[in-house]
């Protein structure tokens, strides 16, 4: 006689599998990729978002979770901080990138708080499971006021009308400052209000139709003051067949003006040689190449970084005749190739305060040390291109940053120095290559461009002649 049958013992239970949507984790591991390491989102987002094949849908949402935590970090932080009780250097670094993604849910998307809470737990865990009661706890934290009030809550103890739109703008209070000094200068320091609020917007994608390479009417929309330039239509711009063959290009319309600043700044001459001495990524190269190569000219194009040397190559690749590329320090054309040519691009390394909207994280890697630290630099290398121009010649020096210390201090600490460089009517020359009149103001030698009022990166730009 069998005894009853022995009961197997279950298997124990797994807990449930946190899902995620797909959208909110890429968002994550690009927002914790610039978090941890010197990556870009602008760089690493493209790639992800190709790689992952989302839904257009769900690509908008990764972008836009992406780009809106990263440009408003700071205040986030200040929330997460009053939230949680916590000092915000005591959370861990993943945790606390799973609270900026949902403070941005919640505080300026304005998606449903449960849907949010929930998937914030999930992801943390995925990437923090000892964290996901706490999330879960200053999230319900966050749920429980407004938006306006979380505002107000922030706001207490600023010090200062700058300390109050660097918290409310998500900008460090010595950036507003620098950006304050710099709209003052054109006695238009009331618009500092619409430049912050700028930064934070998403850019539009504009594209440039190299000339003799593609015209603007096959590359899209032409756009508002570049007469090369094109606006982007929906979609992937890397899609269109004159962007994948390389004959039209991804570029910022106020950098199209700074390239064309110096090709058109008079009639070019057959023969004229051309250098770019900091060349990478290669987008003003590309366009000074082909600018030169339809008036005759020859463009040397110059960089110091060897990964960016290779990025200039492929940036020129397309052209009929692709110029010379060399790696080299821009400092020592003077010395080395003195009086040599005819146009000089030296599109000085700078802090990038005039690109925050496209590299959101740069205004909280930059210190108020670094603009010292590169002024040595630019004035050197402002020195090597005047001494490598020829007599008559001209060099273009521009940055994509708007800080006065970078711009105008630069050209002026080096031109006392040297009677035999004088500064040119930047700004009339920009009025007669731009398709529509530009708002410029202040000091007509140099044209300083801005997200708020031109829809541009905001860059310096400033012509100078040697006799």
């Amino acid at each position: 006689m069998t005894g009853p049958a022995r009961r197997q013992p279950r298997p124990p239970r797994r807990p449930p599998q946190s899902r995620v949507q797909p959208a909110r984790r890429l968002a994550y591991d690009v927002v914790h990729a610039v978090d941890e390491s010197d990556a870009y989102a602008n760089l690493l987002l493209p790639a992800r978002l190709r790689r992952a094949k989302l839904s257009a849908q769900d690509a908008a949402l990764a972008t836009e979770l992406t780009y809106g935590t990263l440009r408003r970090r700071g205040y986030y932080d200040r929330v997460i901080a009053l939230a949680s009780g916590r000092q915000i250097d005591r959370i861990d670094s993943p945790v606390l990138d799973v609270l900026r993604l949902a403070a941005h849910q919640l505080l300026s998307m304005r998606t449903a708080p449960h849907a949010v809470v929930d998937e914030a737990v999930s992801l943390a865990r995925q990437v923090a499971p000892q964290a996901s009661g706490f999330v879960n706890a200053v999230l319900r934290g966050i749920t429980r006021a407004e938006p306006e009030e979380w505002r107000e809550r922030a706001l207490e103890g600023a010090r200062s009308d700058d300390e109050r739109l660097a918290i409310a703008e998500a900008h460090p209070v010595w950036v507003v400052r620098a950006l304050r000094t710099a709209l003052e200068a054109e006695d238009r320091g009331h618009e500092l209000g619409d430049l912050l609020a700028a930064d934070n917007g998403s850019p539009r994608v504009s594209l440039v139709a190299l000339p003799g390479l593609a015209d603007v009417a096959e590359v899209g929309p032409p756009a508002r003051f570049s007469p090369v330039g094109a606006a982007a239509r929906a979609g992937d711009p890397s899609d269109h067949p004159l962007v994948a063959s390389g004959r039209a290009r991804v570029q910022d319309e106020g950098s199209q003006l700074a390239a064309l600043a110096l090709s058109r700044a008079r009639p070019i001459e057959a023969g004229e040689r051309w250098l770019d001495l900091c060349a990478g990524p290669g987008g003003k190269a590309a366009l000074l190449a082909a600018e030169a190569a339809g008036g005759g000219a020859t463009l040397v194009a110059n960089e110091l970084v060897p990964a960016r040397v290779d990025l200039v190559r492929n940036a020129l690749a397309a052209l009929p005749e692709p110029p010379e590329v060399r790696q080299g320090d821009g400092t020592l054309y003077g010395r080395d190739e003195p009086a040599t040519y005819d146009r000089i691009m030296l599109d000085a390394p700078c802090t990038g305060l005039g690109a925050l909207r496209r590299r959101p994280e740069a205004r909280w890697r930059k210190q108020p040390s670094d603009v010292a630290e590169l002024a040595t630099l630019q004035q050197s290398l402002l020195r090597s291109a005047l001494d490598a121009v020829k007599p008559g010649g001209l060099v273009a020096y521009v940055t994509c940053s708007p800080h006065l210390a970078e711009t105008r201090a630069i050209v002026e600490s080096v031109l006392r120095d040297r009677p035999d460089v004088e500064r040119l009517d930047t700004a009339s020359v920009l009025q007669s290559v731009a398709r529509d009149e530009l708002d410029l103001a202040g000091d007509p030698h140099r044209v300083q461009l801005w997200p708020h009022r031109h829809n541009t990166d905001a860059m310096s730009i400033q012509l100078l002649q040697r006799h």
